[in-house]
This record gives C-alpha cells, sequence and structure tokens, in this order.
C-alpha cells in the first residue's frame, strides 16, 4: 500500500491538533494496540536534511506528540480518540519554537521489534508554518 499524500499547516504560537484514521480494506478501524507512530518534519525529504520536530508514541511537554487510539491518554492530550486513529498533537509551547517555512513529513507506524519489525508509512505531505505576529 502506498502513503497516502496530506498537507497541512502548523500556527506558530498555536495548537495543531488533528486526528488520522487508520482502516482496512474493509473500512474497519484498525487496532491499534501494540503499534507505535513516528513523524519527522524536516527541510527536505531526505533523511539526512535539517530536522525540525520529530513527534513519536512517547508523548512529549504538553502532550506533543502522537497518540494512538490503543493506548493509554496522556494527561496534557485534550480528547479521547477513535478507534484506529492516530492524533497529531503539537503543543502552542512547542510550536512557538519551530522557525522553518515548508517542510516535509512522513507519518509511519510499527509494531514487533529489532529486524522484525514492519514498519508501514500511512501519510507523507508537506507542512508549512505560518509565523505568528502576536505572542506573549
Amino acid at each position: 500500500m502506498a502513503a497516502g499524500r496530506y498537507s497541512f499547516v502548523i500556527e506558530q504560537g498555536a495548537t495543531t491538533d488533528f486526528e488520522v484514521v487508520y482502516n482496512d480494506a474493509d473500512c474497519n478501524p484498525i487496532d491499534l494496540a501494540g503499534y507505535q507512530a513516528r513523524m519527522s518534519i524536516r527541510a527536505a525529504q531526505d533523511r539526512s536534511s535539517e530536522l525540525f520536530i520529530t513527534l513519536s508514541s512517547s508523548l512529549g511537554p504538553c502532550g506533543t506528540g502522537l497518540n494512538l487510539s490503543g493506548s493509554q491518554t496522556s494527561a496534557g492530550y485534550p480528547k479521547d480518540l477513535i478507534s484506529g486513529s492516530i492524533g497529531v498533537y503539537i503543543s502552542a509551547a512547542s510550536s512557538s519554537q519551530l522557525t522553518f517555512n515548508e517542510g516535509y513529513y512522513d507519518l509511519e507506524l510499527m509494531s514487533g521489534s529489532g529486524d522484525c519489525m514492519t514498519v508501514t508509512r500511512l501519510l507523507m505531505g508537506k507542512v508549512k508554518l505560518s509565523n505568528e505576529v502576536t505572542n506573549s
């Protein structure tokens, strides 16, 4: 299965919060218990290009990261997710530190471990940063 394409905007200094639903061929949500997720935003579609931010299913400060429906919700993550969903959450504090104009990302799901890990690239695309004018 080829990765889907989706582009989005991060508003600097504001919260970015959206869900991606992962369904099987019959449009049934896939149980994500036991999965991990990762996402990087870089300057180019090249793993050696400048890294702007990395998100993972190990949630960071204020819930920044990727929240899988099969995992525990973080105190910083504002809502429960539907089955098969991946919550992409970048806190206002985290987005205020970003300074790029445009980047590229991909979102991957992993199951298993070591050399036998299965990696599925779900989405890829462009990310634009809308610069903040007002700040505190």
